[in-house]
């Protein structure tokens, strides 16, 4: 079966998935921006194009988004024509199509069969709006227009598509009901065979010092540090939690920039910006003690994931970062926002504790509680990753219930 994937940063969510149907045996493809040449990996051949844009090109502020969307859709339209004409004609195309690439791919093989990867469907309602009121758009009577606009790439893709699959409940039940009974809720899949507790994992600080399991280590871990995932929270309990931890080692990983949400005011960062608000309660002996470590390779990530005693996750009510459930596969005791979809995983003091995504005092508390008990912290460390292996193993769920998806979506009629 000829298998075509479009992810403008491929392979993203696909990253299983692509190389466990090239090992099946199909002749798995991909269209992506992320690469320059052609190339071959894990059995996937990549292809890159490139987004054509035109210069005289001038929009309404409400339509950026769609603007944004087509422009890219015409350009992945353009490389897929191509590929047509060289003689290629996928049987199933599978995309992440938050982007739009995959907006215009009907019109190049109409009896293809198009499974949509469904990340989120903009709501107006809160808590998708107004659940941060300090980060919130002033209200008025646009802003429901100008999320309905947004969604139109969603609705587009209705269209096209025949199945969709979606990470999470939370997620999938965000589309309307005329398209969420075509999405299969499966999730992307966690590795417990890699991602496992270790109990002689280090990490080497930068400054030096090598920290082990001896160390009381805490994580806190973004793919870029803004408020979305709550870093403006967990900086803000930092004082309290830096003082009432003496002998604790804050180790941070995430980037400067925004994966979601709003940018920071010109010429600064979130990061940057929850430092300076936070730096001058915290003495520079206790200071020492916080550790900014950026993006690390993914192998580091994990073996800081083996480290940590408490490991932190927050989130607005939005997509479920990875990270969460790879800290619950390594053991690690979580102290976590009982926001959605995270409570699809974590269990009050059962597979982790839960507190409000704003309340910081609480936070601090709930770490303390855990670091003070080995008991606690290893129960529900035991009880996360059994939940992991249950619901959410890589091999023996995930990608199994993922490669079926996708036999199913080769049967259905176009």
């Amino acid at each position: 079966m000829n298998i075509l994937f479009i992810h403008q940063n491929f392979p993203g969510q696909f990253k299983h998935l692509s190389v466990a149907l090239a090992k099946a045996g199909h002749h798995v493809v991909a269209l992506t921006l992320r690469v320059k040449e052609p190339t071959d990996w894990n059995g996937v051949k990549i292809l890159p194009y490139s987004i054509r844009r035109k210069t005289e090109q001038k929009t309404h502020p409400w339509m950026l988004d769609l603007d944004t969307k087509v422009t890219r859709a015409e350009s992945c339209f353009h490389a897929a024509s191509k590929l047509k004409e060289a003689g290629y004609n996928p049987d199933v195309i599978i995309a992440h199509h938050g982007w739009g690439e995959s907006l215009f791919l009907r019109d190049v093989w109409p009896k293809a069969r198009i499974g949509l990867y469904c990340e989120l469907y903009h709501l107006a309602g809160y808590p998708h709006v107004g659940f941060d009121r300090e980060f919130s758009r002033p209200h008025d009577k646009t802003e429901a227009i100008r999320l309905r606009l947004k969604n139109l790439n969603n609705e587009l893709h209705f269209q096209i598509a025949q199945a969709g699959i979606s990470p999470t409940k939370f997620q999938a039940n965000t589309f309307p009901a005329s398209f969420r009974d075509r999405i299969t809720v499966v999730h992307d899949g966690i590795d417990t065979e890699a991602i496992k507790r270790n109990q002689w994992a280090s990490y080497q600080l930068p400054t030096g010092p090598t920290l082990t399991r001896k160390d009381e280590v805490i994580t806190f871990v973004n793919r870029n540090l803004e408020p979305y995932r709550g870093y403006h929270v967990f900086m803000r309990a930092l004082p309290d939690l830096l003082k009432s931890r003496p002998n604790a080692q804050i180790m941070i990983v995430g980037g400067d920039g925004v994966s979601y949400g709003a940018a920071a005011p010109a010429g600064k960062t979130w990061k940057q910006i929850f430092i300076d608000e936070v730096r001058g309660q915290i003495p520079d002996a206790d200071w020492a003690r916080v550790h900014f470590l950026g993006r690390i390779p993914y192998s580091r990530f994990v073996e800081l994931l083996q480290l940590s005693r408490v490991h932190i996750y927050l989130t607005y009510p939005f997509v479920l970062s990875w990270s969460l459930f790879e800290a619950m596969s390594a053991e690690a005791a979580i102290v976590a926002s009982g926001t959605e979809p995270v409570r699809e995983a974590i269990v009050h003091d059962e597979t982790g504790r839960l507190v409000d995504f704003f309340d910081g005092g609480t936070l601090v508390d709930e770490v303390g509680r855990l670091l003070d008990s080995a008991e606690a912290r290893t129960r529900l460390g035991r009880t996360a990753r059994n939940l992991i292996r249950e619901r959410y193993d890589l091999k023996t769920i995930s990608l199994p219930r993922q490669m079926q998806w996708v036999q199913d979506l080769a049967d259905m009629t176009v």
